[in-house]
């Protein structure tokens, strides 16, 4: 036994004094990672996510033993710039969208370029960048290795296929005892990639972008594997789904009427009614939600995609994909819209943009939609005044009109979607052209104390802010939706036509933005303390909660003057619309909001909200919207399986394209009989 443990001390300080560099970069690589879950998830001590970490730097580290020594600092240099680089990038990303980033989303990369400002201005933050030590400390070591000729003394020991080989298997060993600790909901979930944040948590960062690699192949190879399964999913919803829609009030009450909607970007539910120093800042989109039909609970549903999931689910009813974005990576797929269905009624359909048409490959997919033309940008606008992105909302809705005018004394009915631009992220370029008059200040009485008389004074509270930024964009985007009204009006196009309008996503602020907003004491310039009675506190879910953007339906010769205060999602637009112009989808999730109670609104990382909570299915747990109505745990348990069943048959009809093929086999059964 003395000999044992003296023969395995030497050799342990043998491998310890030779493996210098491996070592390095497999631990700096476990730790940037397990940085990443302390600021991110914030799961400090869990065991699972750093052995599946430890296990992916092992295999990855033990090719590098392939390289003699003098060489494996390239490498494993190499790599630890990737790790870093990809730490850096999901920092940034979970900071903003709560979520992680998918390699899937290179597809759009291009489109960075157009909202450059806005990822140095309203993205990045410092602690984003504390990953890139790793790269800087393995140059310092390899450095100093250097100096003591560490790798001419390495290279006559090292026998690099032995040591490449007893890596791989002390990987696989913590693989065993990592895959021994996984639970079927853990591995269920990894397949399904939803919750990604559940993922990282529990297999860590380098897992997950394993995972989403192949789980981004999916459109390569969807044809190969799943078919069967996913098709008998999808028959066995719809066979067993429950149409909830029944006749109502609001039935067939806009039969045959003209639709524009208008598609708002970043226009969120609490600038509805926000007034600074008694001045509106939504006056136009504040009286239409007064005069029409207000949906004052409504939340977009979107993923990675942002615009283009909320137009997706909006004109199909079904939720965006796991992995990448429809419109980029399944465009190809059949799908049953609005505008097709619109089309079986009669109706001319367009839409409207002032950016370039290739932006989330819209001019692919609105074809695809089956909008019968799609005018953007350069190709149909004049482009006379610049902001942000591109053609500004003022000028672009100024222009729109005359042609939608055309439009209506061609066809008998249309259907137009006109998408805002301006109000896009980061929203300074409003405030730097000085374009808007609306001040984000406090003002308020004061003595002067030398003449003793009260005078009026300023405080900045949200003056050079972001989010002030964004309200002052914000008011912008309602001038520019008043103008566009009034332009319709006098046109003539309103007696006969049904303006609808959504907030496509919210301003993706942060935390801090909002502290200031709610907790400012204009008084001494700065936030509330916590301790403060009159303090607001702001948690996770209520960063969730307040993700609400407007819905608004409103038609001239009809003033409802209604809110409707049930909740509501993305998904329940075409069948809320369908029953009110007469068209419905067989395959829509969501429901006509007027002929539901205690709506589901599911959100594509699974998580959910109803009446009475939000819930975090990552994490199993929520927050009740009303103390006084708790919600029991086989109700959390009914809402769950709905929401995994939403989101599993939503998933498989677009990446198996199962629309198609169940229309094909119709047409066959119907052709030949069967």
């Amino acid at each position: 036994m003395q000999n044992f443990l003296k023969r395995f001390k030497r050799n342990t300080k043998t491998y310890l004094s030779t493996n210098i560099l491996f070592m390095s970069f497999v631990l700096s690589s476990v730790f940037n990672a397990w940085l990443l879950r302390v600021f991110t998830v914030k799961n400090y001590f869990e065991l699972k996510p750093l052995l599946a970490d430890f296990a992916v730097c092992l295999i990855i580290g033990a090719f590098g033993y392939f390289l003699k020594p003098q060489k494996q600092f390239k490498y494993f240099f190499g790599w630890s710039i990737f790790f870093s680089i990809l730490c850096l990038i999901n920092s940034i990303y979970y900071t903003n969208y709560i979520s992680f980033a998918s390699v899937s989303l290179l597809a759009t990369v291009v489109q960075l370029f157009d909202v450059a400002d806005a990822v140095v201005e309203n993205i990045m933050e410092y602690k984003d960048f504390i990953y890139l030590w790793q790269p800087i400390a393995l140059f310092y070591i390899n450095h100093n290795l250097k100096k003591q000729n560490y790798f001419e003394k390495v290279a006559k020991i090292e026998v690099g296929k032995i040591r490449a080989l007893n890596t791989l298997v002390a990987a696989l060993i913590v693989i065993g005892f990592f895959v021994s600790m996984l639970t079927g909901l853990d591995i269920g979930r990894l397949g399904k990639q939803w919750n990604r944040e559940f993922i990282v948590m529990q297999f860590g960062l380098y897992t997950y972008q394993v995972n989403d690699i192949i789980s981004s192949l999916k459109p390569q190879l969807n044809p190969l594997f799943g078919y069967d399964e996913n098709a008998k999913i999808f028959r066995e919803y719809y066979e067993n789904r429950v149409d909830l829609s029944k006749e109502n009030e609001y039935t067939d009450i806009f039969k045959g009427k003209n639709i524009i909607t208008i598609h708002a970007e970043s226009i969120q539910q609490l600038v509805i009614g926000l007034e600074f120093n008694g001045r509106e800042l939504t006056p136009n989109l504040n009286r239409l939600a007064q005069e029409g039909l207000y949906f004052s609970n409504f939340y977009a549903q979107e993923g990675v995609g942002t615009s283009s999931d909320s137009e997706f689910t909006l004109n199909t009813s079904l939720l965006p994909v796991s992995s990448g974005t429809v419109f980029v990576n399944y465009w190809n797929r059949e799908f049953v819209t609005i505008p097709k269905l619109l089309k079986e009624m009669g109706y001319y359909s367009f839409s409207m943009h002032g950016n370039n048409g290739t932006y989330w490959n819209r001019n692919v997919m609105h074809r695809e939609f089956g909008y019968d033309d799609f005018f953007y940008h350069e190709k149909d606008f004049v482009i006379d005044e610049v902001i942000g992105l591109g053609l500004s909302d003022k000028s672009f809705f100024r222009q729109a009109v005359p042609k939608i005018k055309e439009i209506s004394e061609k066809y008998d009915k249309f259907y137009g979607t006109m998408i805002m631009l301006t109000n896009h992220t980061p929203f300074s370029d409003i405030v730097k052209k000085g374009i808007v008059d609306f001040d984000v200040d406090y003002k308020y009485e004061k003595i002067n104390e030398e003449t003793g008389e009260v005078e009026i004074v300023s405080a900045p509270y949200l003056e050079g802010t972001k989010i002030g930024n964004y309200f002052k964009s914000v008011h912008y985007a309602d001038e520019a939706i008043g103008q566009f009204i009034n332009d319709l009006d006098e046109a003539g196009i309103l007696e006969d036509t049904v303006i609808v309008i959504y907030g496509d996503h919210d301003a993706k602020l942060k935390k801090s933005e909002y502290e200031r907003f709610y907790n400012y004491d204009p008084y001494t310039d700065s936030i509330l303390d916590e301790n403060d009675p009159n303090y607001r506190s702001i948690d996770a879910y209520d960063m969730e909660i307040n993700k609400k953007v407007p819905f608004i339906i409103w038609y001239k010769n009809n003033k409802f003057e209604k809110e409707i205060t049930e909740v509501m999602g993305m998904y329940d637009v075409l069948p809320t619309l369908g029953n009110m112009f007469g068209f419905k989808s067989p395959y829509a999730l969501g429901n006509d909001i007027f002929s539901v109670e205690n709506n589901l609104v599911v959100f594509p990382d699974s998580n959910w909200i109803t009446n009475k909570m939000y819930y975090n299915n990552q994490k199993k747990e929520g927050k009740l919207l009303n103390p006084e109505q708790p919600v029991s745990l086989e109700e959390i348990e009914i809402y769950s399986k709905k929401t995994e069943n939403m989101l599993t048959v939503s998933e498989a009809i677009i990446v198996y394209d199962l629309i198609r093929k169940t229309n094909e086999t119709t047409q066959l059964i119907e052709t030949y009989g069967g």
